[in-house]
């Protein structure tokens, strides 16, 4: 009885990291090329690369959408 209690506790907290890991998405633009990307982790400079457009997506589709109604990454 005890190992299926210890593993049900077990299950809750690895289940709850899991949920609180989920992925966000940025639009970036190069500041040198003006080329823009999307990358998976915040920028940590703005020396580099500028996050442009409504700032953090859920999913890739949602930041390549978004990448798409920026005005300075559809004129690239």
């Amino acid at each position: 009885m005890r190992t299926i209690l210890a593993t049900a506790v077990l299950a809750t907290f690895a289940s709850y990291a899991l949920a609180q890991t989920t992925t966000e998405y940025y639009v970036v633009q190069d500041v040198k090329t003006k080329k823009c990307t999307i990358v998976d982790k915040k920028p940590t400079t703005t020396t580099e690369v500028t996050v442009v457009g409504d700032g953090v997506y859920k999913t890739r589709t949602e930041a390549e959408t978004g990448m798409k109604t920026v005005k300075v990454c559809s004129t690239n």
